[in-house]
């Protein structure tokens, strides 16, 4: 039987493998972890340190590059080990979410359990995937030349890459488990396309915020700072104005900030219209979902803010932000054809 159950638990334990590891990825960028390993080795990287000389050697390697020479240059072994340990972590979990797809995959695809359909999907997937490897190296790789930090750009390829691949690879498990979809009202399958557009360019600049470090800085709410609505960083003649809010601190967290009260405008208003679309219950489900999330949410970042971004609290803000897509994913399914 093609397209069996066996197959659905295969792609949901890859959305589960992917939750995990955009949870991981969140500790160790709040934790400044990201840049403890600065070689690369596919496979005896996936084993660490076990003795002092290989700890030494380890801390030696990193020693070589700008975090620790401007920034760590104090840091001992011990510490050194503790942010060694959740990158080391991150990289085994991606090194396990290609092989718990690839694997299967290959079975699957020889047993013939797969249909043509499910086939090209999954090779979407494996690009995905395999893109999502190659943007972690080339992130990693910006912060060990001249600059104790990654690019905040190629961070936010990065993560926004990781949320689509789930994204995706959820959807194409809810073609499977409900192949059969309705007709519905097309401007209201259209109106959450583009609340899925819009919490998109949301994590992304989530992503430049966390990126640039711009939660540390205008930790007041509902106004950025003293009364202000929005202080930006001083421009050259040289530098645009567009470049605050996207290279600067202060317009990078003004435009998330603002982005948020969209955001949770626009779920909003599809919740508001669903009401008047005799919802089946799987899409009310989703979307009272969904309006539970945004507004968890929303608080979660007033929080985190104020708060000076606790790593606990920036974890779990980053987390929400993935079931807030994983529930936008499932009601946009549920209005498709």
């Amino acid at each position: 039987m093609k397209d069996n159950k066996k197959v659905i638990y295969w792609l949901l334990t890859g959305c589960v493998l992917i939750f995990i590891m955009v949870i991981v990825g969140g500790i160790t960028r709040l934790t400044h972890s990201g840049l403890s390993i600065s070689n690369y080795k596919l496979i005896s990287g996936t084993i660490p340190p076990t003795n002092a000389m290989q700890w030494n050697e380890a801390f030696d390697l990193y020693k070589q590059y700008p975090e620790y020479q401007k920034l760590n240059y104090n840091m001992t072994l011990d510490e050194f080990k503790d942010i060694y340990f959740w990158e080391w972590i991150h990289r085994v979990i991606g090194r396990v979410i290609g092989l718990v797809f690839l694997l299967p995959f290959l079975y699957f695809l020889a047993t013939k359990q797969l249909t043509k359909a499910t086939i090209k999907k999954c090779v979407i997937l494996l690009f995905m995937g395999s893109f999502q490897g190659f943007l972690g190296w080339y992130m990693v790789k910006s912060g060990l030349v001249d600059r104790p930090d990654v690019s905040h750009y190629r961070l936010a390829m990065h993560l926004t890459t990781a949320f689509l691949t789930f994204a995706y690879t959820f959807w194409v498990a809810l073609d499977l488990i409900y192949p059969s979809k309705k007709q519905i009202n097309t401007s209201f399958r259209n109106l959450v396309r583009v609340g899925l557009v819009i919490l998109v360019i949301q994590i992304i600049w989530g992503a430049f915020v966390a990126g640039l470090d711009a939660g540390w800085i205008h930790n007041h709410w509902p106004l950025m700072n003293d009364g202000e609505l929005i202080h930006t960083t001083v421009t050259t003649e040289q530098e645009p104005l567009y470049k605050n809010f996207i290279e600067g601190k202060s317009g990078v967290q003004f435009v998330h900030r603002y982005l948020a009260y969209l955001v949770v405008g626009c779920i909003g208003l599809i919740w508001f219209k669903a009401r008047k679309n005799t919802p089946t219950l799987l899409q009310k489900r989703g979307i009272n979902v969904l309006l539970i999330l945004v507004g968890v949410q929303f608080v979660l970042g007033v929080l985190t803010l104020v708060l000076f971004v606790p790593v606990w609290l920036g974890v779990l803000h980053q987390v929400t932000a993935f079931l807030l897509l994983a529930s936008m994913t499932f009601t946009l399914h549920r209005y498709s054809k």
